[in-house]
């Protein structure tokens, strides 16, 4: 166990704290919520979106969803829903009538109201990697998550601007006792960040203990924590068919006040779900839609949101694979059949490649670039994740974050802008057939910010490159991550803030935290 803890930050107060500009270490790219400007890539029809949706509706009334928490299935019963036991059935009326009173778009304000995020529209924020067991890194290769290594990923977290949300755990540190880990974890991830944050819905008390330090973090009283979304979790189903206990549970208390759930069903085609890219889809919408129908009835007007774990196992081995086609084309399906239900959506960044290579770009890539292209609003694991989810790295963490500014930089209007000073016709006449642009008047006055600038990628030639001692990408990668750790200063927090989340930290670790199984 570790020890409570006590060290101070420097006071600020949260009204006006700002978003600093941190060491420089790289030149990134500035804060900003990304908005995606493009149509949606749209693979179904409108009869397709319609024979999906008919499809989840047939599960949900005829099939059933396993509901395995009394409270929930006791709720869904008063709702006039069909209850045997725990299987719970639904129809499209009552589903559709739940749907009408989610919102389409909301705000989430954690403790520096400067880093608030939008879900919905066009906006689109990335979290980072979250909840694998292990870490690699070049100097120390595979091992065990631990807290020094958490604290690590939460500086990395807190230092790329590209990243706008401090999700899970990015990697689990087991040499903290499960019953007061989230306490320590969630600490550190409300002192090294001043970011949105999460809570792990595993019990009533990591749940409680969560909501109530992000309300000490932020100094605020109940009622203005309660009156807007300050905070979130991700639940998943346990497909086929099943939402568990402690997900539902956690889900409900968030629900009730008022805070932002995501429903993301983790589905793998051809192991937990049918083999078709089209019956895995209408599995995982029907997963998601019986979670929030519980969730609207039991407060209508909460914020929810659903997500995609849709892809495909490999099928000579069984292991899960990411980034591949098929999942691309999950995730664009499931974007249709979510802005058909109006809420936010959510994907993520992943891959199953097990060190930061070339497979894992180009899978990572393709992830990414399927979540743009269903106009997801949350991409989960964006920058961090290898071995489908086992491991977190930070050399793949700075790499992701190279093409999350890619992402971030292919949307802004300068790159598409057709006005008459971008068309250049002048400076085209005065080049001619036999001239260059790099010396003209019209380069010249824009050649700073005309193009993106990596700080990862090395466009110099073979020659430069060799010369210069022959670096790979992930070797670069490691050289920023040790700069970011050893420059790292942490966000402003209020003191008194600070002293009363210490106490309430203190005081549920001698109470005992969380109960275990063990």
């Amino acid at each position: 166990m570790t020890e409570e803890p006590s060290r101070k930050r420097r006071a600020g107060g949260r009204a006006g704290m700002k978003v600093r500009a941190g060491s420089a270490v790289i030149d990134q790219m500035p804060w900003r919520i990304p908005v995606n400007p493009d149509r949606p890539t749209e693979p179904l029809s409108e009869e397709g979106v319609q024979r999906i949706h008919k499809g989840a509706m047939r599960i949900l009334s005829d099939i059933g969803i396993e509901f395995l928490n009394p409270e929930a299935v006791g709720i869904l019963k008063q709702a006039g829903c069909l209850v045997n036991g725990t299987n719970v059935r639904m129809d499209e009326d009552f589903v559709m009538e739940m749907l009408s009173h989610a919102p389409s778009e909301f705000t989430i304000t954690p403790r520096n109201p400067a880093r608030e995020i939008v879900m919905g529209g066009q906006h689109m924020v990335f979290v980072n990697v979250s909840s694998p067991p292990n870490a690699w890194d070049l100097e120390r290769g595979k091992r065990q998550g631990d807290f020094e290594t958490f604290k690590e990923f939460m500086k990395l977290t807190q230092y790329f601007n590209c990243i706008h949300v401090a999700g899970g755990y990015p990697v689990e540190p087991v040499d903290i006792h499960p019953s007061i880990r989230h306490l320590d974890c969630l600490y550190e991830k409300l002192t090294l960040t001043d970011k949105v944050c999460h809570a792990y819905s595993l019990g009533a008390e990591r749940v409680e203990d969560v909501m109530e330090m992000v309300r000490l973090a932020g100094g605020l009283s109940h009622s203005e924590f309660d009156a807007k979304p300050r905070m979130y979790t991700n639940i998943n189903s346990v497909s086929p068919l099943k939402h568990d206990f402690p997900m539902l549970d956690g889900a409900m208390r968030l629900a009730r006040r008022g805070q932002p759930v995501v429903v993301t069903p983790f589905t793998l085609a051809g192991a937990m779900a049918p083999v078709t890219m089209a019956g895995a889809v209408t599995l995982s919408i029907a997963e998601a839609l019986a979670a929030v129908a519980l969730l609207e009835y039991i407060k209508p007007g909460c914020p929810v949101a659903i997500g995609t774990f849709t892809s495909n196992v490999d099928m000579k081995s069984g292991a899960p694979a990411f980034g591949t086609p098929e999942y691309m084309r999950a995730t664009q399906m499931t974007g249709q059949l979510v802005r058909f239900y109006g809420v936010p959506m959510r994907a993520s960044g992943v891959c199953a490649a097990n060190v930061p290579d070339g497979q894992s770009m180009w899978e990572t890539s393709n992830s990414l670039w399927s979540a743009v292209q269903s106009q997801t609003n949350m991409v989960y694991h964006a920058a961090g994740w290898l071995e489908g989810g086992l491991i977190a790295s930070p050399e793949k963490f700075v790499m992701d974050c190279e093409v999350l500014q890619m992402i971030q930089r292919y949307f802004e209007a300068a790159t598409f802008a057709t006005e008459d000073e971008d068309i250049a016709i002048d400076t085209i006449r005065e080049v001619g057939p036999n001239g260059h642009y790099f010396g003209v008047q019209h380069t010249q006055d824009r050649y700073q910010h005309a193009f993106y600038a990596p700080f990862v990628s090395d466009w110099r030639n073979y020659e430069a490159w060799a010369l210069d001692g022959s670096v790979w990408t992930p070797e670069r990668a490691h050289r920023i991550y040790k700069q970011i750790l050893a420059e790292f200063e942490p966000p402003e927090i209020d003191g008194a803030a600070q002293e009363a989340l210490s106490r309430f930290v203190a005081q549920r670790k001698q109470e005992g935290g969380a109960p275990t199984d063990f």
